[in-house]
């Protein structure tokens, strides 16, 4: 049988202190309680951790050396359980979340900004990879969870759907899609179309077929990352399509952003967890305080359509 947690807190509380009379004050417990913990203790040692004699109570020869043992055990103890009690109020606590470049360097930053004014203490840590490495990072346990444009599910990912946006034409200043009203997608063909490698130009094409069997995009150019898209089109190169969560830095290369019309085609963007896995309390409110930042934009088709974020999509 091995000591009780109770007994060794009674046996260093009295160590500390060398008075029954603190020690049971200090555990909120009586004299006579405290006693019959100590009685036990050397019971199940089998040796005496006190000599005590009417005028005090003094250690015995084992007793200093469990001393140091004991009171150690507690104070990890009595830390791990109060940085779980920590996390649980949010008073501490770290939260990984991988996304793409682009929505890296735009939305998430504004996300972390608002959710630190709520969460001082919650340390957010972004991880910016292409949008292809997304769900690995989930899946290797490097990130909590990830965000990133819809993929073929898989049965180790969790998706629970964030939002659904349309996709919107960028172009210069004094550009001649400026003076159209309403610009389509055979508009796009006009000019030279700077297109994302990858799935993500994939998908566009399979769905523009889809809507317009007869109009298909011819690349000009196909770049790795939006933010070299958009310097290429800042330099008259040509035109991009992009998300309008990639507003700021249009701004900030001094573009304009229009609405792709006929047909209007959207993509949906998702939250990425790892099938099994429990959540902090950290992640999960970082990821509920997200789907309501998100559901505040007017471009989220999903909440303007059903008024719902969130719904889970695939889990196995």
């Amino acid at each position: 049988m091995s000591p009780s947690l109770r007994q060794m807190r009674a046996f260093v509380a009295l160590a500390k202190t060398g008075s029954f009379t603190m020690a049971a004050a200090h555990l909120n417990v009586t004299q006579s309680a405290l006693s019959g913990l100590i009685k036990e203790l050397e019971q199940v040692l089998g040796a005496k951790v006190f000599e005590r004699s009417t005028r005090k109570t003094e250690l015995s020869e084992l007793g200093r050396e469990l001393y140091p043992l004991f009171d150690k055990m507690i104070q990890d103890l009595d830390g791990a359980m109060l940085d779980i009690a920590n996390r649980k109020a949010l008073k501490n606590g770290m939260v990984r979340v991988a996304a793409p470049q682009m929505m890296s360097c735009t939305l998430l930053p504004e996300v972390i900004a608002a959710y630190r004014l709520e969460h001082p203490e919650i340390q957010v840590r972004l991880v910016d990879c292409p949008v292809e490495n997304v769900s690995g990072r989930v899946f290797s346990g490097e990130v909590d969870f990830g965000i990133g444009p819809e993929r073929d599910p898989t049965p180790e990912i969790v998706a629970q759907l964030l939002f659904e946006m349309p996709f919107v034409v960028v172009f210069p200043n004094n550009h001649p899609l400026e003076k159209r009203e309403r610009i389509s997608w055979s508009d796009v063909n006009d000019f030279p179309f700077i297109a994302l490698q990858g799935q993500f130009t994939v998908r566009l094409l399979r769905d523009m077929h889809t809507s317009l069997r007869d109009l298909s995009l011819s690349p000009y150019n196909e770049v790795t990352f939006m933010t070299t898209a958009l310097a290429m089109v800042s330099a008259d190169l040509g035109i991009t399509t992009c998300l309008p969560y990639a507003e700021p830095m249009v701004k900030l290369y001094r573009l304009q952003m229009r609405l792709l019309q006929d047909p209007e085609l959207t993509r949906k963007f998702f939250v990425y967890t790892k099938s099994g896995r429990s959540l902090s309390p950290a992640a999960e409110s970082f990821i509920a305080f997200l789907f309501k930042f998100v559901a505040a934009h007017e471009w989220n088709v999903t909440v303007a359509r059903t008024g719902l974020t969130g719904q889970l999509i695939s889990s196995k």
